[in-house]
């Protein structure tokens, strides 16, 4: 049973269309497979029994008159039979009766089953029924003791319209359910989609307004719930930013008059060291503020927007170089991405200043690779960057912890490098991730989706 469950589960359409279009049609297609069986299997079965009862109780009766009459005075009997009966009769006098091979012309139906059932039991006499030669007749051959009696039945006789009837009406009625039940939940599974992609959209940070609320009431529901959740997302963040701004610009305002004054103090040999000690305190807390508010706005104001990874990350590397770190790039001629390339400049700028921070070397490569299985080339691509050193890298118990705001292991840092990057990436709706390097020391891998 455990086997059997997941087959199951794989056979089944994976969109909410699909399912919801199945969940309507598989009731409806299983009512008329009964209404089908019941209809075959009962009232076609008697019908078609009692009109090839009728058509072999009269073949009978003609062949019997005909063996009492003589053979000048049957022509009588081919009259009436045409008349009465619907019968054409021809007689081969002396003729002997071929065995041919029978082959149902119509197997859904009991039509030949059923004649060649009823003249067995009425006839008592060789015979053999011929389907295939003419489409509107069924020609039946009796062998009588002095010739072959040759019969010839309408098929109207036999068969009657009323199947045709009911498999038009099964059929037709099964594909209008089927359009209006794809119609009307198409539309419902669009809301559902639309909203889908805006929560997509609002996600990676996107502006993307209020979504128009439509479809089923439920849908309408969630839609309207989804504008105030961006209504209040975007108070919350906008309140947010606006009381670190606020804090940054009264904090910076001492600082600057503190800075103003360590340059105007007089220096000498004696004091020099300290004053300079208290000059980089201030440029610290200055960075620090400047990291905490960058934090706290999420980079969330910058939109995507077409953009080279390559030459991003060239100019990052080239930034860092200037700054004095030894550090080579490995990547394609190009590589276009809708980025938002302030804030991925300053998600691989944390990787790098924390690379120089703990290593001498660092190595910078791009590539993309699949997010499907290995060798499914249809599958959408990452476009990854890995950034190693040869530094004493993080053990891998503690790597996951390195991305916490605050958590720093290094002196002179804030402890934000790592959760703003992590942040980053996410609002690219990519991922981020720490791993042992081949240079020894520590590897971060970004993949944004391409």
């Amino acid at each position: 049973m455990g086997g059997r469950l997941p087959l199951f589960r794989d056979l089944l359409p994976r969109g909410l269309l699909g399912r919801s279009v199945l969940i309507i049609l598989v009731p409806i297609l299983l009512l008329q497979a009964v209404a089908l069986q019941l209809f075959y299997g009962g009232h076609l079965d008697v019908i078609s029994r009692r009109l090839a009862g009728g058509v072999a109780g009269d073949v009978a009766m003609l062949v019997e008159l005909l063996q009492r009459e003589t053979i000048e005075d049957r022509s009588w009997i081919f009259r009436e039979a045409s008349w009465r009966l619907d019968l054409a009769l021809a007689f081969e006098a002396g003729a002997r009766l071929n065995a041919v091979e029978r082959r149902a012309s119509m197997p859904l139906l009991p039509l030949e089953e059923d004649l060649n059932r009823a003249l067995e039991e009425r006839l008592r006499l060789p015979f053999d029924t011929d389907w295939q030669s003419d489409p509107r007749s069924v020609i039946i051959r009796v062998q009588t003791p002095d010739g072959v009696l040759h019969v010839e039945a309408p098929r109207k006789r036999l068969f009657t319209a009323t199947l045709y009837l009911f498999v038009i009406w099964l059929v037709g009625s099964a594909l209008l359910l089927s359009a209006v039940a794809v119609v009307f939940m198409k539309n419902q599974v669009r809301a559902i989609r639309r909203l889908a992609g805006a929560a997509e959209a609002f996600g990676l940070g996107r502006d993307i307004g209020t979504i128009k609320p439509e479809g089923a009431a439920e849908v309408r529901q969630a839609a309207q719930a989804f504008n105030r959740m961006q209504d209040r997302i975007r108070r919350f963040v906008g309140q947010r930013t606006d009381m670190l701004a606020g804090i940054s610009h009264d904090l910076r305002t001492p600082l600057t008059r503190m800075r103003l004054a360590l340059a105007m103090l007089p220096r000498s040999a004696d004091t020099e060291e300290d004053l300079s000690a208290l000059t980089a305190d201030v440029e610290e807390m200055e960075r620090m503020i400047a990291a905490y508010l960058a934090f706290a706005r999420g980079e969330g104001t910058e939109q995507a927007a077409p953009a080279d990874l390559v030459e991003l990350v060239q100019e990052v590397a080239a930034k860092a170089r200037r700054s004095g770190a030894t550090v080579e790039v490995v990547a394609p001629s190009g590589l276009m991405l809708p980025l938002r390339a302030d804030a991925l400049r300053r998600c691989l700028g944390n990787l790098l200043d924390n690379a120089r921070r703990h290593g001498r070397l660092i190595m910078v490569a791009v590539d993309t690779v699949s997010r499907g299985e290995p060798g499914d080339e249809a599958a959408p691509a990452w476009a990854q960057i890995t950034v190693d050193d040869d530094g004493p890298g993080i053990p891998a118990a503690g790597r996951e912890a390195a991305f916490r705001p605050f958590a720093s292991g290094a002196p002179g840092g804030t402890g934000l490098g790592l959760a703003i990057a992590r942040d980053i990436v996410r609002a690219h709706g990519g991922e981020i991730a720490l791993e042992q390097s081949p240079l020894g020391g520590l590897r971060a891998r970004l993949r944004l989706p391409v």
